[in-house]
Parts: C-alpha cells; sequence; structure tokens
C-alpha cells in the first residue's frame, strides 16, 4: 500500500530551525511531484513547496528564501529545511504525492496520497 509518513515536527521559537521528513512507500512507479501542504487554525490548507521528478522545485512566496526542500532519492524521502521561522509558520504540515508531474497538478485535491501531518509551533 501506497504510504507517507512524516516525521521532524515540534515546538522551536521563532527564529530557529526544524527539519520534516517525508518517507514514500508502496508506490508502484516513480513520483511525479512530491510537496509538503500545510494548514493552520482556521485557515485553508496552503502549498509550501512541491519538487517533480526533473527536480524543479516551487516554493511559495512567504517561505522563499526560508524553506528548502531536498530529496534522498535512495530512500525516496523528501525533507523541508524550514529556518527562520515566524509565528504565522505555526500549522499542521502534509506530505503529499501523486505519480504525475507538479505541473499537472492545479490544485491539492489533485494529489492522490498524503500523510497524517506533523505539527510545527512556532512560539515567540
Amino acid at each position: 500500500d501506497v504510504q507517507l509518513v512524516e516525521s521532524g515536527g515540534g515546538l522551536v521559537q521563532t527564529g530557529g530551525s526544524l527539519r520534516l521528513s517525508c518517507e514514500a512507500s508502496g508506490f508502484r512507479k516513480p513520483i511525479g511531484c512530491m510537496g509538503w501542504f500545510r494548514e493552520a487554525p482556521g485557515k485553508e490548507r496552503e502549498e509550501v513547496a512541491t519538487r517533480a521528478l526533473d527536480g524543479t522545485t516551487t516554493y511559495t512566496d512567504s517561505v522563499k528564501g526560508r524553506f528548502t526542500l531536498s530529496k534522498d532519492n535512495a530512500e525516496n524521502t523528501l525533507d523541508l529545511q524550514m529556518d527562520s521561522l515566524k509565528l504565522e509558520d505555526t500549522a499542521m504540515y502534509y506530505c503529499a504525492a501523486d505519480y504525475d508531474d507538479c505541473r499537472r497538478l492545479s490544485s491539492e485535491t489533485d494529489f492522490g496520497s498524503w500523510g497524517q501531518g506533523t505539527q510545527v509551533t512556532v512560539s515567540s
């Protein structure tokens, strides 16, 4: 069975760093798009960053320059390094993946697989 397992969330002070990891397993063929989304209390889920099979990455404007994706193909993991964290980064972070290329996925509903989420809390 397809599975995405996130780890690495926690509590950190503003300006600190956290590294999230998403391990994918059970996929029958190469993953076309893998990424991170987040959902803060009272807000809609938003895309944070995605990585296509060819290595192309995208970041939402609010995290550019602070967050960095990296993929370990051998381990089939996608890490999200989060630096200079802000209060507004507090959210449940979800890993998502799909066989289609990122450019063919127009919204979060197009992603076929999701993890259970990991909580990131940034305190002042």
